[in-house]
């Protein structure tokens, strides 16, 4: 009961803040990745439909209340502008509530099931970057219809609004050796994380032993060299206003387990620009 009464709470908190997101002047820029939870997104990316980079989209806060579930949604102020975009982060959020309801749906009338209740879907997006050339936004939070945890919203959209189109991983680079790269960059840079982690817990050398190899297999199956792998990601401005790198997303469990949260590794354009596709190369900064 403990743990549902963190996460209401929680809830209680974002739904607060859905209430004074139409008071804000600006949107606000989150500084950090989100600490999500276990199991994997019910919601993530797929093509866009040509027409909705073109159709006008409305982006409403939402706040639900009912005995058997809770919903808080927000959004960044002003995204309506790009309406590829407007449309993709209502389509996230739709297949979350539709997530949320069908398990609703399937609550019976015992007094576990009204144990259970109520279910909650919070989730708020957040403004990352916003310049001519690049709109930015992630999505945070989770996702409950039981069990200690719930399932984690984390996913990154990033709108090219020149171009009118996502930047996705699928179609980042010319071939795979691109994944290769990114892959054996990514895999050292979490290895070490490991690694310092452990030593500082200082563990006996059995233990640590134990959880490097089992902590070593988790990134190493998480960061196969396949885009999939890669498809939450985050542009990281550079002085010039080009992108110095891009910062790539893990969600818990899969290079780390829950108590590790969320895990980033920023992969600097020197190692991107040999293997990207043209139309993006200008979008980085050389060296």
């Amino acid at each position: 009961m403990e743990l549902h009464s963190h996460r209401m709470t929680a809830l209680v908190l974002l739904m607060a803040a859905v209430a004074l997101a139409g008071c804000r002047p600006e949107a606000e820029v989150a500084g950090g990745a989100l600490d999500a939870t276990d199991g994997d997104p019910p919601a993530t990316r797929t093509a866009l439909d040509p027409a909705a980079a073109s159709a006008p989209i409305t982006l409403e806060d939402v706040m639900e209340f009912d005995p058997r579930y809770l919903i808080g949604i927000s959004y960044p102020p002003g995204m309506e502008r790009y309406p590829g975009l407007a449309a993709e982060l209502r389509r996230y959020a739709e297949a979350a509530r539709a997530e949320l309801m069908a398990a609703v749906e399937d609550l019976g009338p015992s007094s576990e099931d009204r144990m259970r209740a109520p279910y909650d879907l919070a989730l708020s997006f957040d403004l990352l970057m916003e310049t001519p050339e690049i709109v930015a936004v992630q999505a945070g939070g989770s996702l409950y219809t039981g069990g200690a945890h719930g399932i984690p919203l984390v996913a990154r959209f990033v709108w090219l609004p020149q171009r009118d189109e996502m930047l996705t991983a699928a179609s980042l680079f010319q071939g795979r050796e691109g994944w290769h790269e990114v892959s054996a960059f990514v895999r050292e840079s979490l290895h070490t994380s490991l690694s310092q982690r452990l030593e500082a817990d200082a563990l006996a050398p059995a233990d640590r032993f134990r959880l490097l190899a089992s902590g070593g297999e988790m990134i190493d199956e998480g960061t196969a060299p396949e885009a999939g792998n890669f498809a939450q990601f985050e542009p990281v401005p550079g002085v010039d206003g080009r992108l110095r790198a891009l910062r790539f997303v893990f969600p818990p469990y899969q290079v780390g387990p829950y108590s590790d949260g969320v895990q980033t590794v920023e992969v600097p354009s020197a190692v991107l620009l040999p293997h990207l596709s043209p139309e993006y190369r200008g979008l980085f900064a050389a060296g």
